[in-house]
């Protein structure tokens, strides 16, 4: 999703990651509540999560909290898992300082041409 233009210091993009690890932890709700609840819609037509105005509000939930990363400048580059990109600049070159559903910090990052197969931990 595309961003602002906006480049993290590693300390920036570090400071944010208590408030990115509790959004994210709301939408990995969000993601199964609606996950679970549309796969009950479909299978029998209910479900104990509520009908079809559940689903859209559950929807919204999570358009709201993905909103708020990419209002941020932070590029979400995968809902499941959830994978997070902060575009930055290290030792001259382009990269994105990365953090992945279940990280506890951030700790990695990867050239921006490469993508998560070029992931390195950050030196």
């Amino acid at each position: 999703m595309p961003t602002d233009g906006r480049e993290f210091t590693v300390a920036e993009a570090r400071a944010l990651i208590p408030e990115v690890r509790e959004r994210a932890a709301e939408v990995v709700r969000l993601r199964a509540d609606l996950a679970e609840l549309a796969l009950d819609l479909r299978t029998s037509g209910s479900s104990p999560l509520g009908g079809v105005a559940e689903a859209k509000a559950f929807e919204a939930r999570l358009d709201e909290q993905i909103a708020w990363f990419t209002g941020q400048g932070i590029e979400i580059k995968g809902i499941a898992p959830l994978l997070l990109d902060f575009p930055a600049v290290l030792d001259g070159r382009s990269v994105r300082l990365c953090w992945l559903e279940g990280d506890t910090e951030l700790g990695w990052y990867h050239r921006t041409e490469l993508g998560f197969a070029g992931r390195r931990p950050l030196p």
